[in-house]
């Protein structure tokens, strides 16, 4: 990373600072972010959820990791089967709330990690993509000390203090493959990406408010 990239994310100070940084390396408009290799951005198969991402984060949702929905045999010649995921680290209430009722209305699956003094729920991962049918990647389940300080290094103190103990979320689509990608539509009313269609029920302003539990 060079001098002038990591002074820049040392300048964050505020989980929207840190997201329209996040924004901006999905982007490209910035070649580097803590955790990842030098110049080493999004997957071009991946480059479809950019927008998604970038509202997301823009939207007070930092993300952390996500992947496609996909199911064939790649160039090993071994059959893979992929959901749609992402993962994301939320710091405000109103807005964790906003996030896993549309998740659980959407029929998505949920997975809260919660890191806050005050919380404490730590629920199991789901495998989110098979090789041959042996599991391979999942989201969800318990993150170490040690691995927030791989994932978010030389972040100003305090914000990392904020990241490393908040809530994050893993929303993860039950399909396999493309129709799962749904996921990505449900997060782009969430954040305004998309707006309102009377022939999709989920194309509204208005946000669905059913509890979160599930």
């Amino acid at each position: 990373m060079s001098r002038a990239d990591r002074r820049r994310w040392k300048s964050a100070k505020t989980v929207a600072d840190l997201g329209e940084l996040m924004a901006r390396w999905l982007e490209g408009e910035i070649a580097f972010r803590p955790g990842y290799q030098p110049r080493f951005g999004p997957d071009e198969e991946t480059e479809h959820l950019v927008p998604t991402l970038a509202a997301l984060c823009r939207a007070g949702y930092v993300t952390a990791q996500s992947q496609y929905g996909f199911v064939g045999t790649r160039a090993e010649g071994l059959w893979w089967e992929q959901r749609a995921a992402v993962e994301l680290v939320v710091t405000d209430l109103k807005l964790f709330h906003r996030l896993v009722d549309a998740a659980y209305a959407a029929g998505l699956s949920v997975r809260i990690n919660d890191y806050r003094p005050d919380g404490g729920v730590q629920e199991e991962p789901v495998v989110a993509t098979t090789r041959d049918g042996e599991a391979m990647t999942a989201f969800g389940g318990r993150i170490s000390r040690a691995y927030m300080a791989i994932h978010w290094p030389g972040l100003d103190r305090d914000l990392f203090c904020e990241v490393s103990t908040g809530t994050y979320v893993s929303i993860i689509a039950p399909e396999y493959g493309t129709p799962g990608e749904r996921l990505w539509v449900v997060l782009d009313f969430l954040t305004g990406q998309r707006r309102h269609d009377p022939a999709d029920r989920w194309a509204s302003s208005t946000q669905p408010t059913g509890p979160a539990c599930g």
